[in-house]
């Protein structure tokens, strides 16, 4: 039996409060079968419930290019979007580090609106800033110039040029180049740059933000010039490892934000 074909996992939540859902970090792939189950029996569970549901980056391990779209597993996955965007729900996206080359035809495929990061986002009567939280890891002086070279036009356009498989090649290259240097890396050149954050929240004028990339669950509470601005990370999902991990952020009708662990459960 196929992950997406499987009986969705029984979670508890409170659905009928929640107008937006926000999760990132579940680096999908057909090598992880139980996250990939997890993911669906999300969107069946609870962002089918939601009206607004918001992917942050990093869905999948890799995109390649939207002409990977008919892969059997990335039709399923697609296929498992649609649903939830054919229910009525709005479906947003924000590339991440891994999956930014997701473009227009993806975006079609699943019913999904491509949002630019960061994004300022109004839910509830809520101003809140969104992204994926890479550009903001601005101590990995490595990483930031690798992230400039592959979002600059030319270069995708170039990259997209090869056949698919030499791009998967090149990707996997990348990907194993990339494991190897977080060896080398500490914890705090790849966390986000507090002063990166204070000047996006300075830049948009907002004091909510929610954004995933560092798989370092949390709310961060700071305060500047006496006023609290929040930090919301998401977790990263991981459910083919013991113990099994993830979980989301819901924005409710009275305003207030709340996490979730992977079982559904509230966290305080």
């Amino acid at each position: 039996m196929h992950a997406l074909d499987q009986a969705p996992i029984a979670l508890q939540g409170k659905q009928s409060e929640q107008i937006a859902l926000f999760i990132s970090d579940l680096h999908l792939q057909q090598a992880l079968p139980a996250t990939t189950h997890a993911f669906t029996a999300f969107l069946h569970d609870h962002a089918m419930h939601a009206r607004q549901l918001y992917l942050l980056g990093d869905i999948f391990e890799y995109w390649a290019g939207d002409d990977d779209i008919d892969t059997p597993y990335i039709s399923a996955v697609i296929g498992a979007i649609r649903q939830v965007s054919d229910a009525g729900v709005e479906v947003f996206w924000i590339g991440g580090n891994r999956d930014f080359l997701a473009g227009e035809e993806f975006a079609r495929s699943t019913g999904l609106t491509l949002l630019p990061d960061p994004h300022i986002a109004v839910i509830a009567g809520r101003r809140i800033l969104l992204a994926h939280g890479d550009a903001q890891c601005t101590d990995d002086h490595a990483y930031m110039t690798f992230r400039t070279q592959v979002r600059n036009a030319a270069w995708q356009q170039t990259f997209l040029a090869q056949p698919l498989a030499q791009r998967k090649q090149i990707i996997e290259g990348l990907r194993v180049g990339s494991r190897e240097a977080q060896r080398s890396k500490s914890d705090e050149i790849m966390d986000v740059n507090a002063g990166a954050i204070d000047s996006l929240f300075e830049a948009t004028g907002t004091s909510v933000m929610i954004h995933g990339h560092t798989h370092r669950p949390a709310r961060h509470s700071i305060r500047s010039g006496g006023s609290e601005r929040i930090r919301y990370v998401l977790a990263d999902w991981d459910c083919d490892t013991k113990p099994p991990r993830g979980g989301w952020i819901a924005v409710g009708s009275d305003g207030a934000i709340r996490r979730y662990d992977i079982d559904g459960v509230e966290l305080q």
